[in-house]
């Protein structure tokens, strides 16, 4: 009865944890999605344990295991400590942190100049939002970082709402002074480092995988610009 009873706690588990994965949207599941293999393994290794097959359970846990370990190495690996994107327009800076995938910023025009993100409120952020109306680019790259802390933010905002002060629209083509900062880079990567830095911010930020088509609109920019010069 107890070999059982364990049985069925093992598949309840299993079955809970299929549809954890199912609820995630593309972006968290793309994240998640390499633990799965191990972790779905283990729990096979462990029904055939409690099913009284040990040889067969063991050995799989231990590959399970393993599994798990080797992958916790490469993701160690092919982290970058403090590693920040910068993205700027006229009316924002905006910082990415690579490991954690947060975003925050600075206001730098406007009725809330001098401000951090951080410490502006979502009725505060919608009027900042409004005033930006003549600012593409502004809006576009607060809408992100909106949709990330707000992310019923469209519900609650009126067309009309704020002061419609217009501050200028973003200047010109992107820099390679900029480039670097998006990919966060240093002055005169090599090729090699600015391909990788491009792929590891896209498997972040790729629309389809629930991320911002401006800041990956952004990032291509940038790679196109620095890899340029390496032709």
């Amino acid at each position: 009865m107890t070999v059982v009873l364990a049985l069925l706690a093992a598949v309840i588990a299993l079955l809970a944890l299929i549809y954890f994965f199912l609820r995630l949207d593309a972006a968290k599941l793309a994240r998640v999605l390499p633990s799965a293999g191990p972790i779905v393994l283990g729990a096979v290794g462990a029904i055939l344990l409690l099913t009284g097959r040990a040889a067969i359970g063991g050995g799989i846990l231990t590959l399970a295991i393993g599994w798990y370990t080797s992958q916790g190495r490469k993701r160690a690996a092919a982290r970058t400590p403090g590693r920040r994107s910068t993205v700027r327009t006229a009316a924002l800076e905006m910082e990415l942190d690579h490991d954690s995938g947060g975003l925050d910023g600075f206001v730098l025009a406007g009725h809330q100049e001098g401000k951090t993100l951080a410490e502006l409120g979502e009725q505060d952020l919608v009027k900042l939002y409004s005033e930006l109306f003549s600012d593409h680019d502004s809006r576009q790259l607060l809408e992100t970082y909106l949709d990330g802390r707000f992310p019923l933010w469209r519900e609650h905002a009126k067309p009309d709402d704020g002061n419609r002060q217009g501050v200028p629209p973003s200047s010109g083509a992107m820099t390679k002074e900029e480039a670097y900062k998006i990919l966060g880079l240093e002055t005169g990567a090599a090729t090699a480092d600015i391909r990788k830095a491009h792929r590891r911010l896209m498997q972040r930020l790729h629309p389809d995988l629930g991320g911002s088509s401006f800041l990956a609109s952004r990032i291509n920019e940038a790679k196109d610009i620095l890899l340029s010069d390496h032709d």
